[in-house]
C-alpha cells in the first residue's frame, strides 16, 4: 500500500468493530485489580487499617460491617492534590519527571437509625460513598541506546500471521482479521520489508538490521481513574456484633497517548552515520462498568471489649470493558531499492479504512477479578488511642478474561494464571487523641507484587493492538500521617501519604532488550470535611 498520509480537509474518524482475537491483555486486567490507598483523610492517615475499628465511611469498601459502628448520621467530602515523581534508569541514561495533579477523592453519607437500647438489634445503618479507587494520572519519559528494535516484533508478528505482501497492500487491509495492524503500519513505513528466495516470498525482515545501534525514546500521557460507588447496609447487634453488606458499582475511564521513537546509527570507517528512524504514535482508551458484593462482620469478644475482630469477603468484580485503539507512524528511513541503492523514504502512515480515512478499533471484552479476603484487628484504649492491623489477600492468577459473548479467552486467561500471582496487603495504623478534640495519626501498608519477574505483554499475530510497551510492577509501600479535629458536629481531617514502588519497563517484547528501571515516589495530601448529627 505504501500510502502517505494526505489531509483532505477534515479527516473522518471511523470506529470499527473488528472481528479479531482478544485485544485485552493481562496488563489491562491488572489495571482493574487492587486499589489505591484512598478515601477519607482519617482512613489514609491510619494507613487504611480500620477494618475492625469501623466508624469511617471508607470502610464500607473494605469491611462493610464498619458502618454498623455509627450511632449518628454523617455526611462528608474529601479532596486534595498529588505530586507524582518518576525516575528512570537505563544504562547510560537517567531521566526524572515530577507532575502535579488535583484530586477529588470521595464523598458520601451515613444514616444511622436507632432501633432501641434493650432490643438485640440496636441500629440499622444505611450508607453511600463515592471513592476514587484508582487514579491513572501519570506522565512518563524514558530512553536509552538499544541493541535491538521494536521493528523485530513488527516483523515477527507479520511472519507469524502467514500473510503475503498483497494482504498488507490491500485497501481493506485493516479489515482483514488475519493481518496484524502493527504489521501493516510497519510495512507501509518501510520498517518491515519482504525478502524473496527463488522468486518466492521468504518472509519479512525488520528495518533495524541496517543499523548497529538504536537510540530510543518513549513518552506517554495517562489520564483517568477507576471510580467506585458503594451502597451499604449494616446492623448493630447488642453493641457487640456488627454485620454489613455493600454493593459496589464501578466505572472505568482510562486514556493513554504514547509515542515511541527509534533512530538508527551505523559505523562507516569508524564514523557514526544515521540510517533514519521513526515514531510510533499510539492511542488507547478503555471504559466500562463493573459490579461486586462485599460482606463483613466485626465482633467484640465480650461486652465493652476494647478488642474488635473483623473479617470480610469480596466477591469477584464483573467488568464489561470497551477498548479503542488507533495508531500512526512518522518515518524517515533509507530503503534499498531494486538497483541496490539506498533511497530516502519519508512520510506518515496510519490506521485507516478502505477510503484512506483515520480509523480506530472498538472491542468489547469482559474481565472477572478474583475473590478477595480480609482479616483485621482493632484495639482501643479508652477514647484516647485506637490501634488497627489488617491483612488482605487476593489471588490475581485467578483473573478471567472473556469475550463479550461470555466465552473465555483461553490464551489470555492462561497468561494470567502463569504471569500473575497472589497479592498480600498488610496495613497498620494508630490514632492518638492529644485532647478530646484533636487527634494525631500514623499508618503504613505494604502491597506485594502482582506479577512474576518473567511476565510479558502478549499480542496475538493478528492483533489490532499496536502498543507494545509494558511494565512489571514490584511491591509498593505507603507511609502516612495525619491530624484531625472533632467538634460537636463539624469535623476536619488532613492526611499526608508517601507512596513508593519500582517497576521494570519494556518498550517492546524482545529477549535482547534491557529493562528500564523505574522508581516511583508519589506524595499526596488529602483533606476531609464533614458533619455528624
Amino acid at each position: 500500500m505504501k500510502s502517505l498520509k494526505i489531509f483532505l480537509g477534515t479527516v473522518c474518524a471511523i470506529v470499527l468493530s473488528y472481528p479479531v482475537l482478544a485485544q485485552t491483555t493481562i496488563y489491562d486486567a491488572n489495571r482493574l485489580l487492587g486499589t489505591d490507598l484512598n478515601g477519607t483523610a482519617r482512613y489514609i492517615g491510619m494507613g487504611g487499617a480500620m477494618g475492625a475499628l469501623g466508624g469511617d465511611i471508607t470502610t464500607m469498601s473494605t469491611n462493610p460491617a464498619g458502618i454498623g459502628i455509627y450511632r449518628s448520621n454523617d455526611v462528608m467530602v474529601s479532596f486534595g492534590f498529588a505530586n507524582n515523581g518518576m525516575k528512570t534508569e537505563y544504562p547510560g541514561q537517567t531521566n526524572e519527571l515530577n507532575d502535579f495533579f488535583g484530586s477529588f477523592d470521595n464523598a458520601g453519607f451515613v444514616f444511622a437509625y436507632k432501633i432501641g437500647n434493650q432490643t438485640p438489634l440496636r441500629y440499622v445503618n444505611f450508607g453511600f460513598n463515592y471513592r476514587r479507587t484508582k487514579s491513572f494520572n501519570r506522565n512518563s519519559f524514558m530512553g536509552g541506546t538499544y541493541l535491538s528494535s521494536q521493528t523485530q516484533q513488527m516483523a515477527d508478528m507479520t511472519n507469524a500471521s502467514n500473510v503475503g505482501v498483497s494482504a498488507l497492500e490491500a485497501n481493506n487491509a485493516y479489515f482483514d482479521s488475519n493481518v496484524p495492524w502493527l504489521g501493516i503500519l510497519g510495512y507501509d513505513s518501510y520498517l518491515v520489508n519482504p525478502w524473496y528466495k527463488d522468486g518466492k516470498l521468504g518472509g519479512f525482515d525488520p528495518y533495524y538490521m541496517q543499523g548497529d545501534e538504536t537510540d530510543a525514546v518513549y513518552r506517554a500521557r495517562e489520564r483517568g481513574g477507576l471510580n467506585e460507588f458503594d451502597f451499604n447496609l449494616a446492623f448493630n447487634l447488642y453493641d457487640r456484633v456488627y454485620f454489613g453488606a455493600t454493593v459496589g458499582v464501578y466505572y472505568l475511564d482510562y486514556t493513554r497517548n504514547s509515542n515511541y521513537s527509534e533512530d538508527y546509527f551505523y559505523q562507516d570507517n569508524g564514523e557514526w552515520m544515521t540510517a533514519g528512524g521513526y515514531t510510533l504514535n499510539n492511542y488507547y482508551h478503555s471504559s466500562g462498568t463493573g459490579v461486586d458484593v462485599k460482606l463483613g462482620m466485626i465482633v467484640r469478644p465480650f461486652e465493652n471489649s476494647p478488642l474488635r475482630i473483623g473479617a470480610a469477603v469480596h466477591t469477584p468484580t464483573f467488568y464489561r470493558i470497551t477498548e479503542y485503539t488507533s495508531a500512526s507512524i512518522d518515518f524517515d528511513v533509507d530503503v534499498l531499492n531494486e538497483n541496490d541503492v539506498y533511497v530516502q523514504q519519508t512520510g506518515n502512515t496510519y490506521t485507516q479504512d478502505s477510503y484512506g480515512n483515520d480509523m480506530r478499533s472498538e472491542t468489547v471484552n469482559k474481565i472477572v477479578t478474583p475473590w478477595r479476603y480480609n482479616l483485621s484487628l482493632g484495639y482501643t484504649i479508652g477514647s484516647a488511642v485506637a490501634l488497627g492491623v489488617e491483612y488482605e489477600y487476593a489471588d490475581y492468577s485467578r483473573t478471567k478474561l472473556k469475550y463479550d459473548d461470555g466465552i473465555t479467552m483461553s490464551v489470555e486467561t492462561e497468561d494470567a494464571r502463569n504471569m500473575l500471582k497472589g497479592v498480600s496487603t498488610i496495613k497498620a495504623g494508630a490514632e492518638f487523641k492529644i485532647v478530646p478534640e484533636f487527634a494525631f495519626r500514623v499508618g503504613y501498608n505494604h502491597i506485594t507484587s502482582a506479577m512474576t519477574d518473567d511476565a510479558f505483554k502478549y499480542l496475538p499475530s493478528n492483533s489490532v493492538r499496536t502498543d507494545t510497551e509494558y511494565s512489571n510492577l514490584k511491591s509498593a509501600n505507603n507511609y502516612t500521617f495525619g491530624i484531625g479535629y472533632r467538634g460537636e458536629s463539624f469535623y476536619a481531617d488532613l492526611a499526608y501519604q508517601f507512596n513508593t514502588y519500582k517497576e521494570h519497563f519494556y518498550a517492546f517484547d524482545n529477549i535482547d532488550l534491557t529493562r528500564t528501571k523505574v522508581i516511583n515516589k508519589n506524595s499526596k495530601v488529602v483533606c476531609t470535611i464533614g458533619m455528624r448529627f
